[in-house]
């Protein structure tokens, strides 16, 4: 890697990102690319569809816009800095970007835990306590609980990123990474990073694991709740709104998982890249379509505006 050698080392990180690859990169740019602008296109549909539609002025909906404006974010966080760097011979960061940059990526994951969280418990209200959903999915608790999912998500990476950047760092500056995150920054330094590590297993539980239980939980009672349902229509719209955010949960879980719930030691850092783009490139763009096929309620409201863009 010869990118960035020459600049200060107390200006700069080079991110190594995919460089063992040399061949991949121009292949990986544009797949990502394609990834990068399904992602901008599908949660930028749901934001203005709920938006524009009254129908889809329901907690659903509302939660799930959330869900798009954050995965938006969350891609923008990382993915145009990663174009950038897989484009040209550049693979620089500034010290200030990558702290910004960790930021971000803490803050949005973190809030995206506790929010898939609070979706399943509308889930739980709407099939396990219908006649009481209206109170407790109330419009003002909805617009409390996700006020309380971003600033959660927010105050805990400012705890965290601050945290890690107080750790020295010694020689080099190469992140082995595609962008700024715990464990390829902890590598860097030449002290014992086992508080560190300490820290980010206990904030990994808390924001892992706790949800993750509590998810589980949610759909367990709507699992008891189906079965002794009767009708067919009522378990089929069941099974279709649940079983989208049950896939989403697990496309998001599941790799933050592989990623934050071990040691930096005790993984693979080249697999641990090629997940880390899973969860930050893939699964933002599948969870609109994930939501959007097969969802009446959205081919409806789809209909309805083309409807009034004819008329107009």
């Amino acid at each position: 890697m010869n990118a960035g050698t020459n600049a200060s080392y107390e200006d700069y990180f080079v991110l190594l990102g995919f460089s063992n690859w040399p061949h991949l990169e121009v292949a990986l740019f544009v797949v990502i690319l394609m990834f990068y602008l399904i992602t901008l296109t599908g949660n930028l549909f749901i934001i203005i569809l709920s938006y524009l539609d009254s129908h889809l002025h329901t907690p659903m909906y509302f939660f799930l816009s959330n869900l798009s404006f954050l995965d938006l974010c969350y891609t923008t966080s990382s993915i145009p800095q990663l174009l950038f760097n897989l484009w040209g011979p550049e693979k620089t960061i500034s010290y200030a970007g990558c702290m910004i940059q960790l930021y971000f990526v803490l803050a949005l994951g973190t809030t995206e835990c506790v929010l898939l969280v609070v979706m399943s418990y509308d889930r739980y209200a709407a099939v396990c306590r219908p006649l009481h959903y209206t109170v407790l999915m109330h419009p003002r608790f909805c617009h409390l609980l996700a006020v309380a999912t971003w600033v959660s998500g927010f105050t805990a990476s400012a705890l965290h990123s601050s945290f890690t950047f107080w750790v020295p760092l010694c020689g080099h500056r190469q992140v082995d990474h595609f962008f700024c995150e715990v464990p390829a920054l902890l590598r860097l330094s030449c002290v014992d990073t086992r508080a560190n590590e300490l820290t980010l297993m206990v904030m990994s539980s808390i924001f892992v694991i706790i949800p993750l239980i509590l998810i589980l939980s949610s759909y367990g009672a709507i699992a008891r709740t189906v079965l002794r349902m009767q009708s067919t229509t009522k378990l089929q719209k069941v099974f279709g709104t649940c079983g989208s955010h049950l896939m989403v949960v697990s496309l998001f879980f599941i790799p933050v998982m592989c990623i934050y719930l071990q040691p930096p030691s005790g993984k693979s850092q080249d697999q641990g890249k090629f997940i880390a783009l899973f969860y930050t490139v893939v699964t933002p763009s599948l969870n609109p379509l994930i939501y959007t096929l097969r969802n009446k309620d959205v081919r409806g409201a789809l209909r309805r505006l083309m409807g009034r863009e004819r008329e107009m």
